[in-house]
């Protein structure tokens, strides 16, 4: 077994599927109640991707979590010896299909952890162990994309930039942001950021919630809170559509050809929540037709986007390749979340971002 000086110093080799382990001691964890105990051992596994460099974050991590024995790795055959002994499996950049495979071989498991919201399956679902993911983590550098994708359009940055690359001074007219509507479809921790952001610059927020709240509870950065089945009432009062939902059973396909319908002409729908809440068909019909103004993606069906997708082509959209909070210290800031969950969940004390795992967030 490595120690933790070692480890810091030894290269993460992919190639070699090499483990990554701290030296294990006690640490105070005992039920799935998440009550703590003294004299418990945590072996915690790190799923990672091998496309994904993720050295400093598991320096980190094992810097931090002295005390814990951690074992990262990009195949199920890294963790086959530990599995009976994991306590806490953290999803840090692996595939859907390995998280699947090691969860499956973990029959212990206290508390499963994603970095990223919504990676859910039967398995998981149906299981006692509690999830939690890295929601709120990045939503303020979502929120700043999502406002400097209105300026774009409300200022036609695009027009700006091809006449300046064609050396052609031509004047125009721009719109105002300022006095326009906001529409939030997924008012979560990402909602709240991107309505902080659009307040500030003077424009009306609506909401799409679940459960609208009760007068009293009513956020005051919204003006008005529809349930998902008065959406198109919303819509069609909206100068911008925002989805910022995560992807369920319910989500998926949520803005569809009845939405596009609905919208004004003028309107600009951003995608900062997961691709497939919108009807990509749909979408693309509206923007070729000129049915809606414009859309500012970070989020799609299938990633990367596909060569040849008309999205590369249509003046009208702006398009992010899910990177639109990957800011200089994104992952450290994940990794520091997971951290400090982990010291919360040692001490016994709630953790943060439970998800209700049966509807999806």
């Amino acid at each position: 077994m490595l120690s933790n000086s070692k480890l810091l110093k030894n290269e993460f080799d992919f190639s070699k599927l090499r483990l990554l382990e701290t030296s294990s001691f006690d640490c105070g964890v005992n039920s799935r109640d998440v009550h703590s105990k003294p004299m418990r051992n945590d072996t915690i596994l790190v799923l990672v991707s091998q496309a994904e460099p993720a050295e400093a974050q598991l320096a980190m991590l094992t810097k931090g979590l002295a005390n814990a024995k951690i074992i990262a790795g990009n195949s199920a055959e890294v963790f086959e010896q530990e599995t009976v002994r994991a306590t806490v499996l953290f999803n840090w950049s692996g595939s859907l299909a390995l998280f699947k495979q090691v969860f499956a071989m973990c029959p212990n498991l206290l508390w499963v952890h994603s970095r990223s919201v919504g990676t859910l399956f039967p398995e998981l679902i149906e299981s006692a162990v509690p999830l939690t993911n890295g929601a709120g983590v990045f939503s303020a550098s979502l929120g700043e994309f999502t406002l400097g994708a209105i300026l774009y359009f409300a200022k036609d940055f695009r027009r700006m930039i091809r006449n300046q690359m064609a050396g052609v001074w031509e004047a125009f007219d721009v719109s105002w942001a300022s006095g326009h509507t906001v529409g939030i479809i997924g008012y979560g921790d990402i909602g709240h950021a991107i309505a902080e952001r659009v307040r500030a610059l003077g424009m009306t927020v609506l909401a799409v919630r679940r459960h609208a709240p009760l007068p009293k509870t009513a956020n005051p950065l919204v003006a008005e809170t529809y349930t998902p089945e008065h959406r198109l009432e919303m819509i069609s009062r909206c100068d911008y559509v925002v989805a910022a939902a995560p992807l369920t059973s319910e989500t998926r396909g949520m803005i569809g050809a009845a939405e596009f319908a609905a919208m004004k002409p003028t309107a600009v729908v951003i995608n900062v929540g997961r691709g497939p809440v919108i009807n990509e068909e749909a979408m693309i019909s509206a923007l070729s037709s000129g049915r809606i103004k414009g859309a500012a993606l970070d989020v799609f069906d299938h990633e990367p986007l596909p060569m040849g997708h008309p999205f590369y082509k249509l003046e009208n959209v702006l398009l992010s390749p899910h990177c639109a909070d990957h800011t200089p210290d994104w992952l450290d800031n994940a990794m520091k979340f997971f951290i400090e969950q982990y010291e919360r969940f040692r001490k016994g004390e709630p953790l943060l971002n439970v998800v209700d795992k049966k509807l999806g967030y």
